[in-house]
């Protein structure tokens, strides 16, 4: 087995128990997550997300609706 590190960290109450919500639908803790997150970055060798100052804007559900049709052909 590999050596295991501890590593803590101060987040905000409601960011960790609304995260955790989100987590929990998928199985997982707080710390599975993280080792995700953590994995990704080793794999990548970068963040596996961008991080910007000038996010691209969200689709409209139509708009959304329209790559859904398009990637996966209408029902």
């Amino acid at each position: 087995m590999s050596k295991a590190t501890l590593f803590r960290a101060r987040v905000p109450t409601t960011r960790l128990r609304k995260a955790e919500k989100v987590f929990a639908r998928l199985g997982m803790k707080a710390s599975d997550a993280f080792n995700v997150f953590l994995a990704q970055v080793e794999l990548r060798g970068d963040m596996p997300f961008a991080i910007t100052s000038r996010p691209e804007s969200l689709i409209t559900t139509p708009e959304q609706g329209k790559v859904w049709d398009h990637a996966l052909g209408e029902y």
